[in-house]
């Protein structure tokens, strides 16, 4: 039995009191626990038990107040490939406190999620750093510290390649120009030309090499061998057997002592070659989030007694009054209080047209101020801010690991130890097979396997093309909050698309007025937007905005539920609302009839004035449809897609708006749980499906999709709860979000096509297959090159995501004059 030790858990969902002796008694009754304590102010219980912590989150999951998990980075260096990723999520793992790790190649950083309370950052890095990957929690200084890392490796490739050059030339340079090779034995000999390359190729892999040798034979001796192993045990091989053809030739065979200097030299040049140019492209992956970074203002304009001072934008706190120069960029998510501009929210929405602002309206921190001079109030600083938000959601999408990873990291955990074996027994079969002299060929081909089959492509395949597809989508406002809904969405079969605020405007305006009895139009309208001032209805605030801007007092106001209302105006009458409540006035419709039988059928809500008894006009009320909601159906038409509206309106207008836009199936007039049984009930009918919407009604939908979409201009609840979010209400973002989704996996598995293909082919050239048909054999070198190359090929093709343009760009010029009832 292991011995009592006692873990601080911080624990979620407790409201009162009594909920501390819940969750003392549910862990109580947990295996191996002696004590346990619960202090409700600082929501944190004391445990002291002698059994795993996963004992007690699952007894604090069954009691309903599960334990509270925080999220922490790790950057780590000394990663090369898949294998290694692997090795240090096992390690990671390993942790008890640690719910999730998910190590990023690319990036090179870990995103580590872990019980609140039972550990710390460091304590992670720690983890990774003992087994061989240094790490440390990351921080604003990351990005310099890994442009300083950039222009060591580039130093150290240089150094290499300057006492390498001169190998290279004097071992190679007689098999390609025969007159040298005379001019060498003839001036220094043979045996002085191998102990220069023997001092010059030692000064190479006891100096830039070392690190392939610091990593690579203990991850041997740890029996987890990785790409550095492949590279130690490859040039060590080379290096070692010509160390012995130099000095002890007479214990080879006779024919076989031959010097391959060159070979370990130029791998180890070629290799860290590859690294730079491999870092200097995975360093343009992250070129979403630096711009994003980029957008934060590092100070403003306090208004202080009267004055502006300059201080910086971490001193700012919510209530503070700043100034806005025109050309400035916003400071912080704030409200303005004084002066009229446009901002640029391009950055945010992907929306090219800048916002007119005035007071009462909220501007977005990072935006850009146009000619105006503005006066804010801040109201969200810091973390809080919607720029801080995208950038968090960004990286975290950017970490994410998708399905179609976890099939590439069991391949790659067994493919070093398998090529380890395939080198082997190439040895073994020329060594027994192979002509004389077999040694130097098995040698040859031995090392060509190991330096060839490198994984690195491999790890950065998957992981690189994420981080480009989502920071490109964030370019054009598309934020992917869950990585895997990156490659989810690409394999819906229907788009299910909320109606009020995701197809319409969600607010109600008046279209027409047709007036009877000779009324006069203004007249009318004037009557009736004093009566409706008085109501709190949606249609009624459509009336009164289209009303003049005075409006004569009303007395005796009534609200007839569900049938209208009525009052009096200027000693009239005035009576608006339902054919019934017409009817109930002995009111005859008879002139208008016709005419609000049409607009219904169209999708408008037709409504009834009499005044003084006489019927005065029939008021078509209707909710506007987004501008580019057309163009944007079409084009998820054309991708394929078949189009469902789920809505709670009527099914006549249902009806109406799908048969104007196209949709072709429709569900209406479901309460928000009907809403549940009826993506159910698509998904069963059409295959996987995306929902799209943007009211609290919609949570439980987007939940339930395969993939949810929320509008951003809708509510914080629909947000939270979707996998992707628009920062615009354009519905264009969803053919954006479909495009990019789609792109984004074409490339990945391209990648990975490339990735496995080349090590398929390559593996068996290295092995000498094609010697029996020509006498052709891979050089070492010749495979360290191509190695390096495949890693930059799959980096260079995931950047190619950097140049998808917008499916449909957002134009806020093009608005539809379109509209449909609420």
């Amino acid at each position: 039995m292991a011995a009592p030790h006692t873990t601080q858990l911080k624990i979620s969902g407790m409201s009162c009191a009594s909920c501390v002796g819940r969750v003392e008694t549910a862990l109580r009754a947990a295996p191996g626990v002696t004590d346990a304590a619960v202090n409700f102010a600082t929501e944190t219980a004391l445990v002291t038990h002698e059994g795993p912590i996963r004992a007690l989150t699952d007894a604090l999951n069954d009691a309903g107040y599960p334990a509270a998990t925080t999220q922490t980075t790790l950057k780590i260096d000394g990663m090369n490939c898949a294998s290694c990723v692997a090795k240090i999520q096992k390690a990671l793992s390993a942790d008890p406190a640690v719910v999730d790790a998910q190590v990023n190649l690319a990036t090179e950083t870990a995103q580590v999620t872990f019980f609140d309370g039972t550990t710390d950052p460091q304590k992670l890095a720690d983890l990774s750093t003992a087994a061989g990957y240094p790490a440390r929690v990351a921080s604003a200084q990351m990005d310099h510290a890994q442009a300083k890392d950039a222009t060591a490796l580039t130093r150290a490739t240089i150094f290499a390649a300057v006492f390498a050059l001169p190998v290279f030339v004097l071992e190679m340079g007689g098999h390609m120009v025969p007159a040298f090779h005379h001019w060498v034995q003839a001036t220094i000999g043979t045996q002085a030309s191998h102990l220069i390359q023997f001092a010059l190729t030692s000064v190479i892999l006891f100096g830039p090499g070392r690190v392939f040798y610091a990593k690579g034979i203990p991850s041997l001796l740890h029996g987890s061998p990785d790409m550095n192993a492949l590279v130690a045990l490859g040039t060590g091989a080379a290096y070692l057997f010509s160390v012995v053809a130099t000095f002890a030739p007479q214990i080879l065979p006779a024919g076989s002592a031959n010097v391959y200097f060159e070979a370990a030299s130029v791998i180890v040049v070629l290799i860290l070659l590859g690294r730079v140019m491999e870092a200097r492209a995975k360093g343009r992956t992250g070129a979403a989030i630096r711009k994003l970074v980029g957008l934060q203002p590092k100070t403003a304009r306090v208004e202080k007694d009267g004055t502006f001072i300059d201080r910086p934008i971490a001193d700012i706190v919510v209530g503070d009054v700043l100034q806005i120069r025109p050309g400035e960029r916003v400071p912080v998510d704030a409200e303005v209080l004084d002066g009229t501009s446009y901002v640029d929210e391009s950055m945010i929405t992907g929306e090219p047209v800048p916002v007119g602002k005035a007071p009462s309206d909220q501007v977005v921190g990072g935006t850009v101020n146009g000619t105006g001079a503005l006066r804010v109030r801040a109201l969200r600083v810091g973390a809080d801010t919607v720029l801080a938000q995208v950038i968090q959601m960004v990286e975290q999408a950017q970490g994410a690991k998708l399905p179609i990873q976890g099939l590439v990291d069991r391949i790659t955990a067994r493919f070093v130890p398998v090529v380890i074996a395939v080198a082997l027994l190439t040895i073994a079969a020329w060594l027994i097979f192979g002509p004389a002299p077999a040694l130097p060929l098995a040698l040859v081909t031995g090392v060509s396997v190991l330096i060839i089959a490198c994984p690195c492509a491999m790890g950065l395949a998957t992981p690189t093309s994420i981080m480009v597809g989502t920071g490109r989508a964030a370019e054009l406002g598309v934020l992917f909050r869950k990585g895997d809904a990156l490659q989810q969405l690409q394999q819906s079969k229907v788009i299910a698309l909320d109606k009020t605020g995701t197809l319409t405007l969600g607010r109600p305006e008046l279209e027409s007025v047709t007036t009877a009895n000779g009324l006069d139009r203004d007249q009318v309208l004037r009557l009736a937007a004093a009566v409706e001032a008085r109501s709190e209805h949606p249609i009624a605030s459509a009336i009164t905005r289209a009303g003049p801007s005075k409006l004569p007092e009303v007395s005796n106001f009534q609200s007839l539920t569900g049938l209208g209302v009525q009052a009096t105006v200027e000693g009239h009458t005035v009576v608006i609302g339902s054919p019934r409540l017409m009817e109930q006035n002995g009111i005859s419709l008879t002139d208008l009839a016709d005419e609000a039988e049409q607009r219904a059928t169209e999708g408008a809500t037709p409504l009834f004035v009499a005044i003084d008894g006489q019927a005065a006009a029939m008021l078509a009320v209707a909710d506007p449809i987004k501008p580019g909601t057309e163009q944007a159906l079409e084009r998820l038409h054309a991708m394929g897609l078949t189009l469902a509206m789920v809505t709670g309106d009527n099914a006549r207008t249902a009806q109406a708006l799908a048969e104007k836009l196209g949709i072709d199936h429709v569900t209406a007039e479901v309460l928000p749980d009907g809403k549940l049984a009826a993506i159910n009930a698509l998904r069963d009918q059409f295959g996987t499906l995306t929902f799209v919407g943007d009211g609290i009604n919609d949570a439980p939908a987007l939940a339930a999709a395969d993939t949810g979409i929320a509008i951003g201009t809708g509510t914080d609840v629909a947000i939270e709860t979707a996998d992707v979010v628009l920062m615009s209400g354009d519905l264009r973002g969803v053919a954006n979000a479909v495009e990019i989704s789609r792109r984004t996996m074409r490339n990945i598995k391209q990648n990975l096509g490339w990735a496995f293909g080349y090590n398929i082919l390559l593996i068996p050239v290295a092995a000498g297959v094609l010697y029996p048909f020509g006498g052709h054999l891979l050089s070492p070198a010749l495979a360290a090159g191509a190695m390096a190359l495949s890693s930059v090929f799959v980096v260079s093709n995931a950047l190619r995501l950097r140049r998808v343009r917008a499916s449909l760009p957002e134009d806020t010029h093009n608005h539809s004059s379109q509209t449909v009832t609420s």
